[in-house]
């Protein structure tokens, strides 16, 4: 086979021909890829995975450069005897026919080097300017008559410039900023597989050999890891790019720099802080951005705790404000807000790619609907976002609980428990965010036992502040009574701990205590308020027939004069209940009113006769003064009238009441206790999630205090 040294052999070398046309020996490449991070042989390859190892100037990059149209070319036999020439500049950075030599290749490197040269040396500034320019000019930009502008660099142009920047990226320091930003700006991600290869080299290498332009860079890349602007991966003369294969090409660039520089990490994670998606973003954009953030950590798992960490906490505001624009909404109309979404209006969220057609349409549309209807959309705008994000965790989370090691799990759980003490616990009113330690914690026994176990360490601890205390026993009554995977032993081993805590909390305020003051004695009634309703829930995990080992349709089979519960069980609540601390007045009216006729039902503890006394009994002499300025208690009472004295009482927050989100709770199947009627008691169904089952809402606290007057 004829070299390529023997095919171009013509005339005696002058002094002008390049030294790269008397190179006999193999090039080496610029950079060198390990096999098994970059591609792996007789496997299929995906995007990420394409070989990197271009190297201009050589023969295989001379090679590459006459594909460098879309269109398949004829490969090109040069004859023995083919006259050498130079081409001019001009003529040469126009020309992207078949008949490019590595003579003009080596010229533009040249020439490239000597523009910048002359630049860095504040010389003559017009070279660089005009290279400068080749990059800076939209290819998809129309002329007046609807053409591509004449000025507009063809693809072999544009990419013998890039090579002699590549060439040349040592010498782009600080003061060729104006060039490194144009073609860090230029239109790369539609064009062909080769270009992208060497583009994705430039930027490696820029970043390695050039420090000071790592963060723009990694800016750069993480700008196409949402909603994509308009117009990416659509350049003339080329296949429209699905934004599929723009986020893979993305990926590619940006695990090539990451290998490169291990500590370009500590850069990143900020990046992608600054540049995740506004809060009055598209539910596709933010859903975008959370699934290419969690791609990320597949080649950068030292981020892994940064980017769940950060997606948690955007989760949590965006739950959180749903939670405050529905309390808005009657009950009819918020049901409307979430029947109307479906878990194909989340995907058609991730998917869709709008025209711009229908985006002005949009904002023609959004000018002219009532203020009410533009509330109603950012809602449904939300409950998207906030059902695309969560359901990206759930997936991400899915493996190494369903078929990891033991350890993997741990591991697994311990970053969902470090997100919960630090983000979700201390957030008031996080509805949805939770359900992901709600289910995986249930996946084994053990990691039930964690979970219960971390509550029961924050509500002991009177170290921590009384909020988080309060809430942990909102969270450990709720994954407790909600739990379908929760057995009656830790049901029962909870309920104990629980009541033994209360028991030594009401020894410890009794005597202090002049009537019920839930500013003084939160602990106290935050814990009663938990006993109350795990009561409601698994009150036939708790009787002496289920630990003789009696299944709960047995138990339901037996009058109620048959069922009979432990001392401890009962002793504690009969005393905590007929103290001067007096828990029924300042729990949740709601499980209070279903405690009271579930516990006359089975002959536990009668206590109509102290709600009738409650509802005359003033709260505010007991109020304490110096607290009622604590901004803390802001976020977890609620204000009530009763008669002409204002009472602070708990709020009947309950963390893992019903899941609503369309799409992702499909997660959740067979994870929750449904409510049983009592036989006897009423006719209600199974499955009627009403009053006491759905406690979180304030309009149930009201309508039980209408049916009980």
């Amino acid at each position: 086979m004829v070299s390529v040294a023997n095919a171009t052999r013509g005339p005696a070398p002058g002094p002008h021909t390049p030294s790269k046309m008397l190179a006999t020996s193999s090039p080496v490449p610029i950079l060198k890829t390990s096999k098994t991070s970059i591609s792996v042989a007789g496997a299929k390859h995906r995007m990420e995975d394409i070989d990197l190892s271009l190297s201009p100037g050589s023969s295989n990059a001379s090679e590459t450069d006459t594909q460098s149209s879309p269109r398949k070319k004829t490969r090109v036999q040069f004859d023995e005897d083919v006259e050498m020439r130079e081409i001019p500049y001009s003529e040469k950075t126009k020309s992207g026919g078949d008949g490019t030599t590595d003579k003009s290749s080596a010229l533009v490197r040249e020439e490239v080097r000597r523009a910048i040269q002359r630049h860095v040396s504040g010389g003559d500034s017009e070279a660089y300017d005009r290279i400068k320019e080749i990059f800076a000019i939209d290819p998809r930009r129309q002329g007046t008559n609807g053409m591509a502008p004449s000025n507009v660099p063809t693809h072999h142009t544009l990419k013998q410039h890039l090579m002699g920047l590549l060439s040349n990226v040592a010498a782009l320091d600080r003061s060729c900023n104006g060039l490194v930003q144009a073609v860090l700006a230029s239109e790369w991600l539609g064009r062909d597989e080769s270009y992208i290869k060497l583009y994705i080299r430039f930027l490696g290498n820029l970043a390695a050999a050039q420090g000071s332009y790592l963060g723009s860079v990694l800016k750069m890349l993480t700008n196409y890891m949402g909603e994509l602007p308009k117009g990416t991966g659509k350049v003339p003369g080329y296949p429209h790019a699905h934004p599929s294969v723009i986020y893979a090409r993305v990926h590619m660039a940006l695990r090539h720099v990451m290998q490169l520089i291990p500590s370009g990490s500590g850069s990143l994670s900020p990046i992608l802080s600054s540049q995740f998606p506004f809060d009055t973003d598209s539910a596709k954009a933010n859903i975008a951005y959370t699934q290419n953030i969690v791609r990320v950590i597949s080649y950068a798992p030292e981020l892994q705790a940064d980017i769940l960490a950060l997606i948690t906490e955007k989760l949590v505001k965006i739950d959180v404000q749903i939670q405050v624009d529905m309390e808005d909404l009657e009950d009819e109309e918020g049901e409307d807000v979430l029947h109307d979404i479906s878990p194909e209006t989340v995907m058609f969220a991730e998917e869709v790619e709008e025209d711009d057609d229908d985006d002005n349409a949009s904002v023609v549309s959004d000018e002219s609907v009532e203020q009410e209807s533009r509330r109603l959309k950012t809602i449904k705008e939300n409950i998207l976002k906030l059902d695309g994000m969560i359901d990206t965790l759930f997936e991400y989370y899915a493996p190494p609980f369903t078929l990891g090691t033991l350890d993997e799990k741990e591991n697994a759980l311990d970053l969902l428990l470090s997100h919960f003490q630090t983000v979700i616990l201390p957030t008031y009113r996080s509805r949805h965010s939770q359900f992901l330690l709600f289910h995986f914690s249930q996946t084994s026994p053990l990691l039930v036992d964690r979970f219960a176990a971390t509550c029961i360490q924050l509500i002991f601890n009177k170290a921590q502040p009384a909020i988080l205390r309060q809430s942990a026993a909102a969270y450990l009554a709720s994954f407790v009574a909600r739990g379908a995977h929760i057995s009656g032993e830790v049901v029962r081993d909870v309920f104990d701990l629980l009541a033994t805590h209360l028991n030594t909390l009401r020894l410890d305020y009794e005597p202090s205590c002049r009537g019920p003051d839930l500013r003084r004695f939160g602990p106290f009634y935050s814990t009663a308020q938990a006993l109350l309703y795990i009561f409601c829930f698994r009150w036939r995990d708790l009787t002496t027939a289920a630990i003789d080992g009696d299944t709960p349709d047995q138990i339901d089979d037996l009058e109620p004069e048959d069922i009979a519960f432990p001392p401890n069980v009962k002793d504690v609540l009969h005393k905590a209940i007929h103290s001067k601390l007096n828990p029924l007045k300042v729990c949740s009216p709601a499980i209070v009113s279903e405690f009271a006729r579930m516990s006359q039902h089975l002959n536990f503890i009668y206590v109509f006769t102290i709600l009738e006394t409650n509802k005359r009994l003033r709260m505010s002499t007991y109020r304490n003064l110096s607290t009622l300025a604590d901004p803390r208690f802001s976020q977890v009472e609620r204000e009530i009238r009763a008669g002409d004295d204002l009472g602070y009482q708990l709020d009947a927050y309950f963390p893992f009441d019903p899941y609503q989100l369309p799409r992702s709770r499909r997660w959740l199947e067979g994870d929750y206790v449904h409510w049983r009627g009592i036989p006897g008691l009423d006719d209600r169904d199974d499955d009627d999630d009403s009053d006491v089952r759905e406690a979180s809402d304030d309009d149930l606290s009201e309508e039980t205090e209408t049916d009980h007057e």
